[in-house]
């Protein structure tokens, strides 16, 4: 049986009486500590720079052009003028740095909207309907349901590179799934863990494994077998996984990390004993909103569509659908309550928006993501090549999943890890007899796997914003994941070293 609000409130208050206890930090202040660690580097390490070079209309760092551009450590100013960065700006300059095809402007906006959009979809009341429908008649069903999403989603990272546009799809299934007993982690699982275990393992994913092989020289989307087995075995663990901690949570759902934070998904839902029937309009709501994903699923892969397009195309199923639930009254819809019904759904995913911007701003601290302008990344990534030239074979491979994991909570951009990272490990594994082909496989695990965790990935914090799930929560239940997600990447970067992939 579900708990209602005012027992969640209760739990509080005798939590309180029985006296203090640790709790996790909030997600703000653990970005403004990786901020004060960021800006801490500056006085430790310098700033370097690479060349750029262009082969086949490709821009590619040399990995033997890397000049340091100082002594020493330059350090950092406390407060820059100018629109420079500085510690006390990394918030502001973090917000508008981008452009709207990516962080972090473009995610900000994107995520605004499409939660606006979102709020408009479900002013109708037909979603919701329709989706307890469901869960009425298939009950039972949960564990196919579970399944058949991890599939789809972990299919659409290693098709398409899911990853921003999976959070809208998180609106959708968290209350969903919340409805169903189970709980919004579970939705996390199925949605946003399974779209990066996809990307990670992917065989064809255009912003990963193409990008990457294309940089090492090696033949695009060559070595896709045993990649495909690969995602099988990734997603077959987590599809157990997945069902595994779900049947415990809906057997207890007060041993659930996310119980409190749930409750405001829980509150104000029917239950499942009272189901509202569907009304005249609905079933028009419902084909407008299955055509508008349906137009998004082809956008992305046949147009190659990204987050300026899909925003726009969300807001647009979000205005059509507004315009005829009003014509048919539903929920007694009107014009003002539909706008304010955008206004509230963009405010909800306003806290995630602003994390996108910390965490950019936390990378702007280090000297940004471009190898020719002097940052300290540059430095640690030179550093790194230096140090895995001493070792050789399955331990070089192991050690390059290691760099490319820890890499990735600075650079969470697939295609920006890889542009700046492969041109350096291309060549070093001709050094340390590892395939490139290998190099490229542990580039793959080390950027996906890790995005689950990083607080840096957009895609992340817009997911966890969605299910109004704090980062400190979820870290609690996701590093174990990610140290059996950590073990099968190792043991497939070693036997792909030791086989010679």
């Amino acid at each position: 049986m579900q708990a209602s609000a005012s027992d969640v409130e209760r739990q509080k208050q005798e939590s309180v009486r029985a006296g203090p206890h640790w709790a996790m930090p909030d997600t703000y202040l653990i970005l403004l500590f990786v901020a004060l660690l960021a800006f801490a580097l500056n006085f430790l390490i310098p700033s370097g720079t690479y060349e750029t070079v262009v082969v086949n209309d490709r821009t590619l760092v040399d990995p033997d052009s890397y000049r340091q551009v100082a002594a020493a450590p330059e350090g950092m100013a406390l407060f820059a003028e100018g629109g420079n960065i500085g510690l006390l700006n990394f918030a502001f300059e973090g917000m508008v740095s981008g452009s709207k095809w990516g962080a972090s402007i473009g995610v900000f906006a994107f995520i605004l909207l499409t939660g606006g959009a979102f709020g408009l979809i479900f002013a109708s009341g037909s979603v919701e309907r329709g989706l307890f429908q469901v869960i009425a008649r298939n009950r039972e069903a949960g564990g196919l349901y579970l399944a058949t999403l991890c599939v789809m989603f972990s299919a659409g990272g290693a098709v398409f590179g899911m990853g921003e546009e999976v959070i809208p799809f998180t609106l959708i299934v968290v209350p969903l799934l919340v409805a169903m007993g189970y709980d919004s982690i579970t939705a996390l699982l199925v949605t946003y863990v399974a779209t990066q275990v996809g990307f990670a393992t992917s065989w064809m994913n255009p912003f990963g494994v193409s990008i990457a092989q294309g940089i090492a020289g090696v033949p695009v989307m060559s070595g896709s077998l045993p990649r495909m087995l690969l995602w099988a075995l990734a997603t077959g663990f987590l599809i157990a996984y997945t069902l595994r901690y779900a049947h415990r949570v809906r057997l207890n759902p007060n041993s659930s990390l996310a119980f409190e934070s749930d409750a405001v998904h829980r509150a104000g839902r029917p239950s499942l004993a009272d189901i509202q029937p569907m009304v005249r309009g609905d079933g028009w709501v419902l084909l407008l909103f299955a055509v508008g994903i349906g137009w998004m699923i082809w956008g992305v892969v046949e147009r190659e569509y990204f987050l300026p397009e899909i925003a726009s195309q969300f807001f647009t199923m979000g205005i059509v659908i507004a315009t005829v639930a009003i014509a048919f009254g539903l929920n007694g819809l009107t014009a003002n309550k539909a706008a304010a019904a955008f206004k509230e759904g963009a405010q909800q995913l306003l806290p995630a928006a602003m994390v996108v911007a910390f965490a950019k701003g936390i990378v702007l601290l280090l000297g940004g993501d471009e190898p020719g302008s002097p940052s300290v990344l540059n430095t640690l990534l030179h550093w790194a090549g230096q140090g895995l030239a001493d070792v050789s074979g399955a331990v070089s491979a192991w050690c390059m999943l290691l760099f490319q994991t820890v890499f990735n909570f600075f650079i969470t951009s697939g295609s920006g890890q890889a542009a700046l990272t492969m041109p350096v490990m291309a060549p070093l594994a001709d050094v340390v007899g590892v395939t490139r082909q290998t190099a490229v496989l542990a580039f793959q695990l080390g950027d996906g796997f890790s995005n689950v965790v990083v607080p840096t990935s957009a895609a992340l914090m817009g997911c966890l914003g969605a299910a109004r799930l704090d980062w400190g929560l979820w870290i609690r239940f996701a590093l174990p994941l990610m140290a059996w997600l950590f073990a099968l990447a190792s043991a497939a970067v070693v036997l792909a070293a030791l086989t010679g992939f």
